[in-house]
């Protein structure tokens, strides 16, 4: 979860021990959409449980979970998600190993299946395309509806953002205060970027009011119309458009909030095959841990965290602060070169694993069975007020890799099939 104030929110898991009491006690939890829960649950006459990880399965759980806060907090906490439904989902290699949610803009409503972006601020979709990907689902595997693209002409409620407008960042580019907003937007992967102009539109988004009934919330959005693409988002990462969640006053959960409809704040909640939830104005449990984002410049700029220390085990490295980025559309925990070999130096001495050398675009890479998983040490990143996060378990059964990243000065550890 980020937050737009100054904190980061990193998800933990709180269990409560009750063996110092002289007693032990053990209880089987069963998930109530669970298999198991759904026999029992039949067996009784009752209700059939929607699909495991189908839309449904998600509504209701949202709707679970918006209850048990309304409970806590009371009603005057708003939470909005995207009228499609707050699942999103990730396809894997076929769409560039993003998350994506489908969003309903203009009027009639068009659905964009959109990528989830907290490392950009503005949020495009393909519009009079002069260059985008292909919006069949034939040439997308994963995909059982075709992809969508966006019409200023065909829509009731669009309005045209002149370069005059206070969240026109290239009115420096414009002959005339009225012409139509340019942008450019160019991302860390190499020629990758999007551009075209801005326009005002209608973006369709849900809240769950008493029970589970929904109401329907257009809220005005400043938006790109991405006409020319390149790089990456040609070949198959956003190929129908990108929500840029950071803290930048022309993303989506500022102008929401700058609205009124919502707290600065938003949530993205996924599980070990990547589907989960999206929520705006989400802040989380209050038993939730937090550090502090940091400012470049008296700028929130991008989520930006200190990291105090990184530990391998109980060995943590001295003198290995330094600042990091929380993006949603990195796949790796990266660290600096010379936190990395510190890293790489404690392994070295905690594993009687010999290294198997370049694996592909990685290196220094080891290779172990399933019998040396038990010996690779947990590698955790410490935050301030002694908060961390735990960058991975190393539980795959036919053996793992661990490789460093050759590109200059960007290094991670990460745990590969083999």
């Amino acid at each position: 979860m980020a937050s737009f104030a100054s904190v980061l929110a990193i998800a933990v898991c709180l269990f409560a021990d009750v063996s110092a009491l002289g007693f032990t006690f053990s209880a089987k939890l069963i998930h109530r959409y669970s298999l198991e829960a759904a026999e029992w649950r039949s067996r009784e006459g009752v209700v059939v449980f929607p699909e495991r990880k189908s839309l449904e399965y998600a509504e209701v759980l949202l709707s679970s979970d918006l209850k048990r806060l309304r409970m806590k907090f009371g009603s005057r906490l708003q939470f909005l998600f995207p009228s499609e439904g707050s699942l999103i989902q990730s396809f894997g290699n076929e769409l560039g190993w993003l998350h994506y949610t489908w969003i309903d803009v203009g009027n009639p409503n068009v659905p964009f299946l959109v990528a989830l972006d907290a490392g950009s601020d503005l949020f495009w979709v393909p519009c009079e395309c002069i260059r985008c990907a292909s919006f069949s689902a034939s040439q997308y595997h994963v995909l059982d509806r075709d992809l969508s693209e966006y019409h200023p002409s065909k829509s009731s409620t669009v309005q045209n953002v002149s370069c005059s407008h206070n969240l026109c960042q290239a009115r420096d580019n414009c002959k005339n205060p009225e012409d139509l907003c340019p942008y450019i937007v160019e991302y860390d992967t190499d020629d990758t970027s999007t551009s075209g102009y801005l326009v005002q539109e209608k973006l369709h988004l849900a809240s769950l009011g008493e029970g589970t009934s929904r109401n329907g919330v257009q809220a005005s959005v400043i938006m790109g119309c991405g006409r020319k693409q390149s790089g990456i988002f040609l070949s198959g990462a956003a190929p129908d458009g990108l929500i840029g969640l950071g803290p930048g006053n022309i993303s989506i959960p500022t102008i929401l909030a700058n609205a009124g409809l919502i707290r600065n704040s938003f949530s993205i909640c996924y599980d070990e095959d990547d589907s989960g939830r999206f929520l705006f104005g989400d802040q989380g449990p209050q038993s939730q841990q937090y550090t502090p984002l940091l400012t470049k410049d008296g700028k929130y700029e991008a989520y930006i965290v200190r990291v105090e220390s990184c530990c391998v085990g109980t060995t943590c490295i001295k003198q290995s602060g330094y600042r990091a980025n929380v993006d949603t559309g990195s796949s790796f925990t990266s660290l600096p070169k010379d936190v990395h070999d510190k890293v790489v130096a404690e392994l070295d001495k905690r594993l009687d694993i010999k290294r198997t050398g370049q694996q592909g675009i990685f290196d220094n890479c080891y290779r172990a069975s399933s019998k040396d998983l038990a010996k690779f040490p947990t590698i955790r990143l410490m935050f301030t007020n002694n908060q961390s996060f735990s960058v991975g378990d190393y539980t795959i059964s036919s053996g793992t890799v661990i490789c460093t990243n050759p590109f200059p000065n960007r290094y991670f550890l990460r745990a590969l099939y083999v």
